[in-house]
């Protein structure tokens, strides 16, 4: 056997991000484009950003497919994509093989704030499970760091545990502001006739644990944490929110159903409760100063108040 025999063709790379200009580019964005290549490459995607009218085109047909809208509505057209991409917003795409398994899409705030508005993310369900998502956001961090950018904010509905989960806890993003009714209604299948109350995140990228959580290393609320917290609002064991008296305890769970999407189609009059509820309690904590510092696997917000744990005293 010839050497040239026992010599592999090297790996494409799983990103399109790949900086050449090491030593010139500011470590944050060089290690976040690591990140981002080692996230995509361990999920077996390829990850890039789309400029193309059939990746544009592609993206539309995703999305119409995730949301299932009504009519002709779409939560996204090619020609705004277009245009987005030509402007220089970020449109990225995750492919397993040749397909479009998942997209990204996120448009520039004020000039003075330096920050990117993350829009509308979706995979597609037959990639569920395989961190898409988790690969995208990543790539979206580096991408952004790499053209100067410090922040990305965006919403998404707090009733949707496992969303709560990936954003707080797996991303380290800081929820901000609660949004009662953002859009109105959206006549889609995943929305339906409720309200779409919405949780503003603020991922502030060069945070160490942003940084952290795209290495892997997600916020979890320790358990004494958990342990001593009192409950603000809860599950009872047929479904329905359970609001607890108010208490003086610095750190409080809020709950959140396992299936909310569910529940819309099952039971859309205790859905509606459940929006009415956490909009009244989370949605009064962080009104009043108080701050999330994580989502627990169980379904709680975990909350402090202004003069509780590392918020400190003036």
């Amino acid at each position: 056997m010839t050497s040239a025999d026992m010599t592999s063709a090297p790996t494409a790379p799983a990103t399109d991000l790949c900086p050449d200009r090491r030593g010139v580019l500011p470590q944050a964005a060089l290690d976040a484009a690591d990140a981002a290549e080692a996230v995509a490459g361990a999920a077996g995607l390829r990850v890039r950003s789309l400029t193309a009218l059939p990746d544009l085109e592609a993206v539309q047909r995703l999305y119409e497919r995730i949301w299932r809208p009504e009519g002709t509505s779409s939560p996204v057209t090619t020609e705004l994509l277009r245009a987005l991409s030509k402007a220089g917003s970020y449109v990225g795409g995750a492919f397993a093989g040749d397909e479009l398994v998942g997209a990204c899409i996120g448009f520039f705030g004020t000039p003075a704030s330096g920050s990117l508005h993350s829009h509308i993310a979706g995979v597609s369900p037959r990639a569920q499970g395989r961190n898409v998502g988790f690969a995208l956001k990543v790539h979206q961090r580096a991408w952004a760091l790499l053209q100067g950018i410090g922040e990305i904010a965006w919403t998404f509905d707090p009733l949707i545990a496992r969303n709560a989960y990936f954003n707080v806890a797996k991303l380290a993003a800081d929820p901000v502001e609660y949004l009662p009714n953002f859009y109105g209604r959206m006549n889609d299948g995943i929305n339906g006739a409720d309200d779409t109350d919405r949780l503003v995140v603020s991922w502030r990228l060069d945070a160490a644990p942003v940084a952290g959580a795209c290495r892997g290393r997600h916020r979890i609320a320790p358990r004494a944490v958990l342990r001593d917290a009192a409950q603000a609002l809860a599950v009872s064991a047929s479904g329905t929110p359970v609001r607890a008296p108010r208490s003086g305890a610095r750190t409080l769970l809020v709950g959140v159903p396992p299936d909310i999407e569910g529940m819309r189609l099952s039971d859309p009059a205790l859905a509606s409760s459940w929006r009415a509820a956490l909009r009244d309690v989370l949605g009064g904590l962080l009104a009043d100063g108080a701050r999330v510092r994580g989502f627990d696997r169980a379904g709680w917000y975990v909350v402090s108040r202004p003069d509780g744990p590392n918020e400190g005293k003036k």
